[in-house]
């Protein structure tokens, strides 16, 4: 905490702006250049400081992540930009204008919240994590909307706000990653109670939530930005027992129809690969449908046709080749194909990405681009070779 407040004294801010650019290559020599002039902790400090700033631009942005305070556990916990001002813009849809973010870190929900006009109760039980939401509130101009309180989420009053948001640790120090609901902190089943006690409430979770555990009460969204899944969320006070699927950037929802599982087919001209959280929402269904195909296997994800339709939810392949999965052949079709550039995606195999591309491809045979598929059709492995529809 008193290295962190004197990042905040004009000496620490000063020391920021001087490693607000810097490389990490000659991190030693400038730190040593620095300590002739300031003390070594208020260096140390510093230096933390700008490496943390660095990593989170991946999820702040440059402009932001170049003003704001983080923890080591808060850069990796903290909600992406994208995936915050997303249920941001939900809550105000709803017409909320306040809400209660309990389990508020460093404050990056907090954060967008706040920019879309919504007061913020920030809590957090830990010190320092509070210093650093205080900190980011005043950074970024956002310190009149946002009020951060370090206290116990299971003793704070909510029953003044339109909404409580709660987002419960799910990694220890000692476990890693916390896949039991019932083990987050607060558990799961506190979370439901505080969101039931409100007009309206979100709880983010893990994308990997069985979906038996999910709350009759709750509206499940899964969302995933730029293909890759960061979360899930139980909405309360919407539409019980809905499901779907969110796609950002551009915010694309696909909601759950209640359809039966599609027919299995043979594979056609046709590989369709659905989004990841459409299928955490157990959705691949409703991409059958928009799509007109039907599955390569009843356990894969994968769905097949012989049209090509424009679909927001999946990925589009041309099929050329289906193979039974052998090492030798793949490598003489991709010597033979001039193949330079090889993409390979698995479902429902055991062989490692990585290890095929290294067997089947040692050295590039020339400069086309090839997409593999590992997986079973009809029950039986297979190569799917093809290519990616634009």
């Amino acid at each position: 905490m008193n290295d962190f407040s004197a990042l905040l004294s004009p000496a620490g801010q000063a020391l920021l702006d001087v490693l607000r650019d810097h490389d990490p290559a000659q991190e030693l020599a400038l730190a040593t250049r620095l300590r002739r002039e300031h003390p070594a902790e208020l260096v140390s400090a510093a230096l933390a400081q700008a490496r943390l700033r660095q990593r989170a631009v991946a999820k702040f942005g440059p402009e932001d992540a170049s003003r704001m305070y983080f923890t080591a556990h808060g850069v990796e916990q903290a909600t992406r930009t994208s995936v915050a001002v997303h249920r941001a813009e939900s809550f105000e849809a709803l017409g909320v204008r306040s809400v209660a973010d309990l389990c508020c870190g460093i404050g990056g929900d907090a954060i967008a919240l706040a920019r879309a006009g919504i007061s913020v109760l920030a809590v957090d039980r830990d010190p320092a994590t509070c210093a650093v939401a205080r900190a980011n509130a005043e950074a970024l101009g956002l310190a009149g909307l946002i009020d951060v309180r370090e206290a116990d989420v299971t003793e704070v009053d909510t029953s003044g706000y339109d909404a409580v948001f709660v987002d419960p640790a799910r990694r220890s120090d000692k476990r890693g990653r916390i896949f039991d609901p019932e083990a987050y902190s607060p558990p799961l089943s506190w979370a439901v109670s505080a969101a039931l006690r409100a007009p309206r409430a979100a709880l983010k979770i893990a994308p990997g939530i069985p979906h038996e555990a999910i709350p009759e009460q709750a509206d499940a969204e899964w969302i995933s930005d730029s293909g890759d899944v960061k979360e899930a969320v139980l909405w309360f006070g919407t539409q019980p027992g809905t499901r779907r699927a969110t796609l950002l950037p551009g915010a694309r929802t696909l909601a759950g129809r209640g359809l039966p599982d599609p027919e299995v087919r043979p594979v056609g001209r046709y590989v369709y690969e659905p989004d990841g959280a459409v299928i955490r929402a157990h959705l691949v269904a409703e991409v059958a449908e928009e799509v007109g195909g039907g599955l390569i296997d009843e356990t894969i994800a994968y769905v097949t046709g012989d049209e090509l339709h424009a679909t927001a939810y999946a990925a589009a392949y041309e099929i050329t080749d289906q193979l039974p999965f052998n090492v030798k052949k793949l490598k003489a079709l991709l010597r033979e194909r001039e193949v330079g550039v090889l993409t390979v995606k698995k479902r429902g195999s055991a062989v490692e990405p990585e290890e095929l591309r290294r067997k089947a491809m040692p050295k590039p045979f020339g400069k086309r681009a090839v997409t593999v598929f590992l997986t079973r059709v009809a029950g039986a492995p297979t190569m799917l070779l093809g290519q990616a529809v634009r």
